[in-house]
């Protein structure tokens, strides 16, 4: 669900993605999810998804990209690239900037977090799909709010302090089972209704 802020910043929520040719700033508040800022220099269009993957790698040598953790970034990244080739850019001519990642949920120290995979991915998916990565701030044990630019493609962030952190490891936490449930759900067939 996007929310405008005045007539200038469009903000998102995890799950979600905004493409815009239109002088608009995107925003969105990071935990353990990560968004990345795509934009095409030449056709002045940008956009920003947010995804939180779920699950873990459960085989050590499959690629992350064919890992269940990987279809939720594939899914953001694909829905996040059609939309800006919808707005006139060109996949050749696409830059990339990628914020968040932190561990905000503590994980067991025998497999990595859900931070930790999503910095992992969406490197391994900006590298395979030829999208260079021009600037990045993942991972760390800070919250960040993240402001992409459209006049000079920069993207501004604010660290959380440590008493919002609680909030997104909560919110963080709730996405998760949220998105266990529905798995479930979709395992024994009954519907999601919320």
């Amino acid at each position: 669900m996007r929310q405008l802020i005045g007539d200038q910043v469009v903000s998102i929520l995890p799950g979600d993605y905004h493409a815009t040719a239109e002088a608009i700033c995107i925003s969105t508040l990071l935990g353990s999810c990560v968004a990345a800022c795509l934009y095409d220099p030449v056709k002045r269009v940008i956009g920003m998804n947010h995804f939180l993957l779920c699950g873990t790698r459960s085989l050590t040598n499959t690629p992350l990209l064919f890992t269940e953790s990987g279809r939720y970034g594939v899914h953001a990244m694909e829905l996040l690239i059609n939309a800006m080739l919808k707005l006139g850019a060109e996949k050749r001519n696409l830059r990339a900037k990628a914020f968040g990642g932190a561990t905000i949920i503590a994980s067991n120290a025998t497999s990595p977090g859900v931070g930790e995979l999503n910095c992992r991915f969406i490197r391994t998916f900006l590298e395979n799909e030829k999208i260079p990565l021009l600037a990045e701030d993942l991972g760390g044990i800070h919250g960040r709010v993240i402001y992409f630019l459209p006049e000079d493609y920069s993207v501004l962030v604010r660290r959380i302090r440590k008493s919002t952190e609680a909030d997104i490891a909560k919110r963080d936490r709730a996405l998760l089972e949220r998105l266990q449930r529905e798995k479930h759900r979709k395992k024994s067939g009954d519907e999601l209704w919320d």
